[in-house]
């Protein structure tokens, strides 16, 4: 069965080094989910955070890999009852004045703000678990869509230890 894994991969913030790790990921045949790359607290270090499919065995591979690269300084997979996950949503939604009180309602439901109004559109950012956005999404489905962004995950251990590599 091929699991959803988050990996954390902490780099030298050096020119190139997300192509580098990205590209690793590609010559092994192992498809990115989602990525997404960040500043931390120290300015010589980005923090990458990279969602993939597979197994027990991919996963210890694609960690195994990761780590081998001059710029890693640390690889882990988090440990999804002991971390938080969290994606921003902007979407892009059709509305006239039929639909724009039943669409406030979907927002004030899930949390969402609505960031931009005009006469015939919306724009409405959300932040949550990728199961929350994945919910919204599909709610609002059923009205028209005129443009969806999505971040990807960034995810962070709970407790106040810093993660350390595997």
């Amino acid at each position: 069965m091929q699991d959803k894994h988050v990996i954390t991969v902490k780099v030298k913030n050096n020119a190139g080094v997300l192509a580098r790790v990205a590209s690793l990921f590609g010559r092994r045949g192992y498809n990115i989910e989602s990525l997404t790359v960040s500043a931390t607290d120290d300015p010589s270090i980005s923090r990458m955070t990279v969602v993939v499919k597979g197994d027990e065995d991919i996963l210890a591979q694609i960690i195994h890999q990761t780590a081998k690269l001059e710029e890693s300084l640390a690889v882990y997979a988090l440990d999804p009852a002991r971390s938080l996950y969290r994606e921003l949503l902007l979407i892009k939604l059709s509305c006239g004045d039929a639909t724009r009180a039943p669409l406030r309602e979907i927002c004030d439901i899930y949390g969402a703000k609505i960031i931009d109004l005009s006469a015939s559109a919306m724009v409405v950012e959300l932040t949550g678990t990728p199961h929350k956005i994945d919910a919204f999404i599909e709610i609002l489905s059923q009205y028209p869509i005129l443009e969806m962004c999505r971040t990807g995950a960034t995810a962070m251990e709970r407790g106040d230890h810093k993660a350390n590599a595997q």
